[in-house]
């Protein structure tokens, strides 16, 4: 199915291929036009083809992040636990799997780590959850470091490619295509301040993550 898409001038380094769907990670750099899905379709009509401009939006973040920590051919540990986080996580990584050749090795528990020849592992936290993070080590007068800081673990690359992807950008996406994942209960002092400051404060969970990184440096002075 890749092979046929490539045939037809489709660059299928900017897409996903996830179950029956098709994910368009970047509409442009894929060539993928109107006239190549019909064909596509008339050839493979079980599948689907999404355009969602908000899943390439994760994707264009997701990118920033995966192309300073990803070397070709790495093998990459992935959780699979049914929720809408560890599925948008394998939906942005699949594509690179044609892209820098890497291979995703799956499991439910990060108790199999040690049994597998991987490279790296990557995890599904998003930039609220580092957010709020931050905000709760502030509220308890703690020192601060980020969910993020850990970069290796007993020489495996740790990386974490939805760190700059909102949370409701995942949801409105996972919605939108009607997935069935998992939304995991999230509430608290941190995620109500976290909604009442982004009534006045445009983009604020980039800038207190920001703040966050650089204020995490200072600290290891």
């Amino acid at each position: 199915m890749a092979r046929f898409l490539q045939k037809n001038g489709v660059d299928t380094r900017f897409v996903s291929l996830v179950d029956d769907q098709i994910l368009i990670n970047n509409l442009r750099f894929s060539c993928f036009s109107r006239v190549k899905e019909e064909l596509f379709l008339e050839k493979y009509p079980q599948y689907k083809v999404s355009r969602s401009k908000i899943f390439q939006k994760i994707c264009i973040r997701a990118s920033k992040v995966l192309k300073n920590v990803l070397s070709p051919r790495d093998k990459i540990f992935l959780i699979q636990d049914g929720t809408c986080t560890s599925m948008a996580l394998y939906a942005v990584l699949e594509s690179y799997t044609r892209k820098y050749w890497v291979e995703i090795i799956f499991s439910q528990t990060m108790d199999d780590l040690e049994k597998l020849d991987v490279k790296s592992v990557a995890l599904p936290i998003t930039l609220d959850d580092e957010v709020e993070n931050i905000m709760s080590i502030i509220l308890d007068g703690g020192k601060l470091r980020l969910l993020s800081s850990e970069n290796d673990k007993d020489g495996i690359k740790i990386i974490y490619p939805l760190i700059n992807v909102p949370s409701q950008w995942i949801q409105s996406w996972v919605e939108s295509e009607n997935f069935n994942c998992t939304v995991p209960e999230c509430e608290g002092l941190p995620r109500d301040m976290l909604k009442f400051l982004e009534v006045f404060i445009p983009d604020v969970r980039e800038k207190m993550y920001r703040s966050g990184v650089y204020l995490s440096s200072e600290n290891d002075f």
